[in-house]
């Protein structure tokens, strides 16, 4: 099975650090990073998942991207950079590689046991030591919820190494990645913290991941809620329960994560384009916040918010993959930032302002409900997560952690 032993390939991001020192540093030793890789061709494609979720959670793009859904592993061939093939399959005549891989804590990668082993800074150092082990010099890419922090992460540490950035469901980390405070929420946590089964396990990751209207769309004679729940719970068993240290650890990297001005500046000044995608319906990662990022990464960011939910990347897999080929194809004929940019100009922004005066406070009244909405929410969410911890500290087992492969 194709491993990356991630402390042989870290060593040009630790300046000063000699190679003994890195090789027994805690963050990476005897980690090993499970990869699969999909399809050949010049146009290098990294794909990042999040939470809780395995390699396979891209197949939609995966499939979208290459043309194949079987993995080079599985067909036999060598996961390393082959950029000589002009094979025809996949995007662009030139074919398309795919790479996507299970996040430390989860899958077949390596478990660490200490949450500070965990940030998304380490996971992305992660990222970058699977881009050398493949020997990808540059490559699109994508990230999903967590792993679109991730991606951040990796943009701003090696952004000569990034041709574009694909954001799925994307929130700044800490309380942004709280979910909004509502009926459903309520319901949702409550039976996340109570599910002991895989089939428990599948049926709230279906309400947080898509709409209840997708789901209860008829496919044949049944509804995909129960077509779903079949597959995810047959996922999560063959991946197996995420373990308790798997679990606190991407908790621990999601909460700690945060992006600065001037990571946001040198992701604007990088010189490559961004997307940001998201679900409107979106209950664990509210869009509000995906669409600041956006707004603070222009003018090189696209905002494309789509009806769907948290796992968009699935409820709405056309428009998705339109929307990622388009981001490659915008990459490759060097489209200008102004061109790509569905936001206004900054400078029409303060044009007629006496006009638009009457539009402006009705703009920031919605937005400070809006903001006092998420901080209730915020409040919420931390009192649920200290319930959680206190809770499982009284309590003499820990109960049992699922990981799902689509998340």
């Amino acid at each position: 099975m194709p491993f990356c032993e991630v402390a042989k390939h870290q060593a040009s991001l630790y300046d000063g650090v000699d190679a003994a020192s890195l090789s027994s540093s805690s963050n990476n030793n005897g980690i090993r990073i499970f990869y699969r890789t999909h399809g050949h061709g010049t146009t290098k494609v990294l794909l990042i998942i999040g939470f809780a979720g395995t390699n396979d959670s891209w197949g939609p793009q995966i499939k979208a991207l290459t043309g194949k859904e079987r993995s080079n592993d599985d067909d036999g061939m060598r996961g390393v950079d082959q950029s000589d093939d002009n094979g025809e399959d996949g995007y662009g005549g030139n074919g398309v590689q795919v790479c996507a891989f299970d996040n430390r804590g989860m899958g077949r990668s390596s478990v660490p046991t200490k949450n500070s082993e965990y940030s998304t800074k380490i996971m992305a150092k992660d990222a970058i030591a699977l881009m050398d082990h493949l020997g990808w010099r540059k490559a699109h890419v994508f990230g999903h919820s967590m792993g679109a922090m991730i991606a951040c992460k990796l943009a701003v540490m090696v952004p000569d190494r990034v041709l574009s950035l694909a954001l799925l469901n994307v929130t700044g980390g800490g309380f942004e990645c709280l979910p909004k405070l509502d009926r459903q929420t309520i319901s949702v946590a409550i039976r996340f913290f109570k599910a002991k089964t895989p089939e428990q396990r599948a049926a709230v990751d279906l309400d947080t991941h898509y709409t209840k209207e997708y789901l209860d769309e008829y496919v044949g004679s049944s509804t995909r809620r129960a077509i779903l729940h079949q597959e995810y719970v047959k996922g999560i068993s063959s991946t197996g329960m995420q373990s308790s240290y798997g679990f606190d650890g991407q908790v621990n990297a999601c909460w700690t994560h945060k992006m600065t001005r001037t990571e946001i500046e040198l992701i604007r000044s990088a010189g490559f384009l961004v997307s940001v995608i998201h679900g409107r319906h979106d209950i664990i990662a509210p869009i509000y916040y995906a669409r600041r990022l956006a707004e603070k990464l222009q003018p090189v960011a696209r905002m494309v918010d789509l009806h769907g939910g948290h796992l968009v990347s699935h409820e709405r897999t056309k428009e998705v993959n339109q929307v990622l080929h388009e981001l490659i194809n915008a990459s490759e004929t060097k489209m200008s930032p102004h061109d790509w940019s569905n936001f206004p100009r900054k400078s029409s922004r303060w044009s007629g302002r006496g006009a638009l005066l009457g539009k402006n406070n009705t703009c920031s009244t919605v937005c400070v409900v809006e903001k006092l909405h998420l901080s209730i929410s915020s409040v919420f969410g931390l009192f649920m997560l200290m319930f959680e911890y206190i809770r499982r500290a009284i309590r003499s087992l820990q109960p049992a952690r699922v990981g799902p492969s689509l998340a």
